[in-house]
């Protein structure tokens, strides 16, 4: 008798590792579409950034994936990016025109930690603390009074923020090297 729940016993448990099997077999085969599916979400054009917040944005966007989806030649989207720039006081440190004051200017050819989308998304939303935190570092100078504090809580979505960098953008001088104008060229990097 002992033989034969004991050989029972053992029939169930090899009949339970199958089916743990099969179903890690069925959810791994799964995966990838799962995966797939998030890539596809992430690298969606039709983000909606008047709904994302640029924290959130930044958070579900991995490194050196942030894309303004406007340009600096958009006269329509450079005058709202500079209401929202005077909005949000940023002249008070940047001056009213991007050329600086207590802090750097947003005309010339210095990137304090580059100037590409992604860098100046994430400056702007986690201040310059919190972007030397995560690995970014100081390669520009200039006459700097103090750290860039976060306004990614204060600005009220992602497409504000977008659009202010794209009034940022279309200050830069025609008479500095536009070679730097997106941040450092990659060959010089």
């Amino acid at each position: 008798m002992l033989k034969k729940v004991l050989s029972g016993s053992a029939l169930a448990a090899l009949a339970f590792a199958a089916l743990v099997l099969v179903y890690d077999g069925a959810t791994a085969a799964d995966a990838p579409k799962a995966d797939a599916k998030a890539d596809a979400k992430a690298a969606d054009p039709k983000v909606d950034y008047s709904k994302i917040t640029p924290p959130d944005l930044v958070k579900q966007t991995p490194k050196g994936q942030l894309k303004n989806p406007y340009t600096d030649s958009q006269a329509d989207i450079v005058a709202q990016g500079e209401k929202i720039f005077l909005g949000y006081s940023c002249n008070g440190c940047h001056g009213g025109g991007g050329g600086g004051g207590m802090c750097p200017p947003l005309t010339n050819d210095v990137w304090i930690y580059d100037g590409d989308d992604d860098t100046l998304f994430r400056l702007v939303t986690l201040g310059s603390d919190e972007l030397q935190k995560q690995g970014y570092s100081r390669h520009g100078s200039e006459n700097v009074v103090g750290p860039m504090p976060p306004f990614g809580t204060l600005i009220k979505n992602s497409d504000e923020l977008w659009k202010i960098l794209t009034f940022v953008r279309s200050k830069y001088s025609p008479n500095v090297d536009q070679h730097y104008k997106y941040g450092t060229p990659p060959e010089l990097k």
